[in-house]
């Protein structure tokens, strides 16, 4: 019997969004596994303390200011990871803007600006990247989705629509870049302790009250996010490709009630009858 490993000893990794939350959760977590780590986000200072957090656990670290939507961003976050190690394992596409709005009420900018951050900042990147991936006849590229892009959720609704718009694209890139040796799947993640859900969490009340609607009632921490992103990065899913994996305590399964958890936010975002 083939033994199971998970190591991703010696292995090179870009996270964008790296600076905090999910995505340092999955950096830190990859140093853990023996990868060295290229850090990505807009905020340089967080990403300094990512970095020394990476570099304090045996395994380099590689900063690049990055703003995902940008194309020349991305094409110097790739050039400055090659020159640096030589070739790119893995990537993470975690970088995400949500902006909470019914669609009356969204803005052009608002929506431009999820589209290019969530979606196509997500394909550019995975594009440049599996050109290296290709070049080795190997790679992992994992895009960091949501629950939001499997149901119909009216006060995120462009966030949703670009990740479900993530979760499809990921499916295509999966199937062309299987004969390259290079796997794509993706991680649809439910309610996370982090700072772009903290007004949920942060309220005793409304904590409560989505709490109530997720089947495991809790709210994950983001290491439970960096562990599947870890298994999907190793030769344990080297079978795994085109996989949409929700880690969300079964949130889909009980769907979205607009009435109740419109009940958490700010009232002129709600829905009126």
């Amino acid at each position: 019997m083939t033994s199971i490993s998970f190591s991703l000893n010696n292995k090179v990794a870009i996270v964008t969004g790296a600076s905090r939350g999910v995505g340092k959760a999955i950096a830190l977590a990859f140093a853990d596994a023996g990868a060295d780590v290229v850090v990505a986000s807009r905020t340089v200072p967080d990403l300094e303390e990512t970095a020394a957090e990476i570099r304090s656990k045996g395994r380099k670290a590689l900063i690049v200011k990055t703003d995902i939507s940008q194309k020349p961003d991305i094409e110097n976050l790739v050039k400055q990871t090659v020159k640096t190690f030589g070739t790119i394992d893995i990537l993470v596409n975690n970088a995400a803007q949500l902006v909470v709005s019914l669609p009356s009420k969204l803005r052009d900018d608002g929506w431009d600006k999820m589209m290019n951050i969530n979606l196509k900042g997500c394909f550019l990147l995975a594009r440049e990247t599996s050109q290296v991936m290709i070049e080795h006849q190997k790679g992992s590229i994992i895009n960091i989705g949501s629950v939001a892009g499997m149901m119909a959720v009216p006060y995120e609704s462009a966030y949703a629509i670009s990740k479900a718009g993530l979760i499809h694209l990921s499916k295509i890139l999966a199937g062309e870049l299987a004969h390259y040796n290079v796997r794509v799947n993706s991680i649809e993640v439910g309610l996370v302790k982090t700072r772009m859900s903290a007004l949920v969490w942060k309220n005793p009340e409304n904590r409560k009250v989505w709490e109530n609607n997720i089947p495991m009632h809790r709210i994950a921490e983001p290491s439970e996010i960096a562990a599947v992103a870890v298994f999907l990065a190793s030769e344990a899913a080297s079978y795994v490709t085109g996989a949409s994996i929700c880690v969300d305590g079964g949130a889909v399964l009980a769907g979205f009630n607009p009435d109740i958890m419109g009940a958490t936010l700010p009232e002129d975002l709600r829905i009126h009858k």
